[in-house]
């Protein structure tokens, strides 16, 4: 902490109460919940995964691919599920993360720590080289954009009854889930969301192989990728941002934004799915790469979801 970056006690408060009480719940109440309700929380769990994932940070974040109307809308609306941030806020955060990566001008600079990577830079106002560089950013396409726009707009009334009520409801009058134990899952399906976004800012730019740059702090870590659905290729989206995959090979199992998209495709609501050429790629792993290989690097074939079905 800093004077130029004062405390958000506001923030500090509810993410410490926050946690504790997922934790909490976690330990005492949470496994009393029915298998449905089990389920239903894995399923939220990767609804809001996609809006976040496939949504504001592969198409609109990065413009990785273009996207139909209807998918449009279906991804900010599961983003909505996630309980995060305004959208456009997100966007800015993030296109500033990218441009000025682990730079003061960072919002959340790895170089700062794990702490603050991972959750510390909420608790507390930007750096004043973030406000200075981050007017700096091209948010043009984003105020376009009349989707955003409405849900920024909207924002609060959509994403309270899509990420705390509807979720809290259903259990209890689908399947007769006890109210506590619904909502403490909503609790704890929150947070552990929220850790599984944090995770890509922190572990996966301190932790891992870097076979495609060695000067980026960003990594490949296969963990990070399980829990927060193809992100943790952190190493290659960094060097390939546009890359619609986030990674090199398109691997569902450690991947599963990647197979979502490709379903899309596959439906026609997705379309122009960017990726660079091989070539290329490899050329950059011989330039500048670690030296290291792994799931990442690996050549093997993928069957492609138009192949499946």
């Amino acid at each position: 902490m800093s004077a130029e970056q004062p405390l958000i006690w506001r923030n500090i408060i509810v993410i410490v109460v926050l946690h504790i009480v997922a934790i909490y719940l976690f330990a005492t109440r949470y496994r009393e919940a029915k298998f449905w309700t089990w389920m239903w929380s894995i399923l939220y769990l990767l609804s809001a995964g996609f809006g976040i994932t496939a949504g504001l940070h592969r198409l609109w974040a990065h413009r990785s691919y273009s996207a139909k109307l209807p998918l449009r809308i279906l991804l900010v609306l599961l983003y909505c599920l996630a309980g995060q941030t305004h959208p456009s806020k997100w966007l800015r955060v993030h296109r500033t993360h990218h441009r000025y990566t682990d730079t003061c001008a960072d919002p959340h600079n790895a170089n700062r720590g794990f702490f603050f990577s991972h959750i510390g830079w909420l608790m507390m106002k930007h750096h004043p080289a973030v406000k200075k560089y981050g007017k700096n950013v091209d948010m043009s396409d984003i105020a376009a954009d009349s989707v955003i726009r409405f849900v920024d707009k909207y924002y609060a009334l959509i994403m309270v009854p899509l990420c705390f009520v509807l979720p809290a409801i259903v259990p209890v009058y689908v399947w007769n889930e006890t109210w506590d134990t619904s909502i403490s899952s909503v609790i704890i399906r929150y947070v552990w969301a929220l850790n599984s976004t944090f995770s890509v800012n922190s572990f996966a730019h301190l932790w891992g192989n870097r076979p495609y740059n060695r000067t980026l702090k960003s990594t490949e870590n296969p963990v990070v990728s399980f829990f927060a659905m193809g992100e943790g290729w952190h190493n290659y989206h960094h060097c390939f941002p546009w890359d619609y995959k986030a990674a090199e090979l398109g691997f569902y199992r450690l991947n599963l934004t990647t197979a979502f998209i490709d379903f899309m495709a596959w439906l026609g609501w997705a379309y122009d799915l960017k990726t660079p050429n091989a070539k290329l790629v490899d050329r950059l792993c011989a330039n500048k790469g670690d030296g290291t290989t792994g799931l990442s690097r690996g050549r093997i074939d993928i069957p492609k979801i138009s192949n499946v079905l």
